[in-house]
């Protein structure tokens, strides 16, 4: 088994959803610059995480996110360069069936980044829709990882009682779960504290993955007075802000009384919480605000004073729809 050991976990990620993304986040071509000095920032300060998905991309700029990180990471030539940890989530599409279509797609990002995949994801479960098609694709996820084509495995959007079912599949196989990621932060804690999802993952030795962890921009703070992102963002946001008041007001009394940003307080609480939080940044200012969530911790006052708050907002972040119980 020391193919897991030699998987490196920082403190703290970097999600690249939005590299390659035209829909959601307004990507285009012109922002690559841009995009390699959030890479290097990120690397030089010990964010050597970067997480993935071989769907990241619309159109014709399909695994356009690996493209750039392959990129970046052959370009990259300073400090933490042997600790990059590439992570790429394999989707469950409909027409892969086969545990051979897994080893396939893995090779595909493989190509595409120029490089092995680091750590392989399982995107989601189909187990709410289309259990039957699990198997093989799990079959194929643990093959990656006995061919030494990845040094670790990893799932996405489970819940415990799935989680423990897929364990138990992979420890017959002598393949270690290494990490989970699930959609958490101070507007989403649904899968953690009412799935009772961390202490599954504690016991398991299995490290979880704070996707999300700033509900698309919603925990900054940008967002309060009225002014809201384009597109489908902005829609989502004027449902959920009325709601959510209180806890943004928690959140800025804390950040004020620290001397940091609403969005370092809302990424240390996932940290303080044994999570590896992954928030994405598009541009260098919003990668150095996220590298000032590390180096220091809240205290537990201001913790359960958060978590307070978390429990009483109305409107909850909407949940993805392939998270299984």
């Amino acid at each position: 088994m020391q193919m897991s050991q030699k998987l490196y976990l920082p403190t703290m990620g970097c999600g690249t959803w939005a590299w390659g993304n035209r829909l959601l986040w307004g990507y285009d071509e012109s922002m690559d610059d841009q995009l390699q000095g959030v890479f290097n920032l990120c690397v030089s300060n010990g964010v050597t995480l970067f997480d993935t998905g071989d769907s990241y991309g619309t159109g014709r700029l399909n695994g356009q996110s690996e493209r750039l990180l392959g990129r970046f990471s052959r370009e990259y030539l300073g400090s933490g360069k042997e600790n990059i940890c590439i992570a790429t989530k394999l989707a469950a599409y409909p027409w892969r069936l086969t545990r051979s279509s897994m080893v396939s797609a893995c090779k595909a990002s493989a190509k595409r980044l120029g490089r092995n995949v680091d750590l392989v994801q399982m995107h989601w479960s189909t187990a709410n829709y289309a259990p039957w098609q699990e198997g093989a694709l799990l079959d194929g996820l643990a093959d990656l990882y006995q061919q030494g084509l990845v040094k670790g495995v990893g799932l996405s959007n489970y819940g415990p009682k799935r989680l423990k079912q897929v364990h138990q599949k992979f420890v017959e196989r002598g393949v270690p779960i290494a990490t989970l990621q699930v959609q958490y932060s101070l507007l989403s804690t649904y899968p953690v504290t009412t799935l009772g999802l961390k202490d599954v993952c504690d016991q398991l030795g299995i490290k979880l993955i704070a996707y999300s962890p700033l509900a698309l921009g919603l925990l900054t703070g940008k967002y309060s007075d009225g002014r809201f992102p384009k597109g489908m963002r902005g829609l989502l946001f004027r449902q959920i802000l009325p709601g959510v008041r209180s806890l943004l007001s928690c959140l800025q009394e804390v950040a004020q009384s620290r001397n940091k940003t609403m969005s370092q307080v809302a990424i240390n609480w996932c940290i303080c919480k044994e999570t590896i939080p992954i928030p994405g940044a598009k541009s260098v200012e919003q990668a150095k605000e996220n590298i000032g969530a590390l180096g220091w911790h809240l205290d537990s006052s201001e913790i359960s004073e958060l978590d307070k708050a978390a429990m009483s907002v109305d409107k909850k972040m909407v949940q993805n729809i392939f998270q299984t119980k």
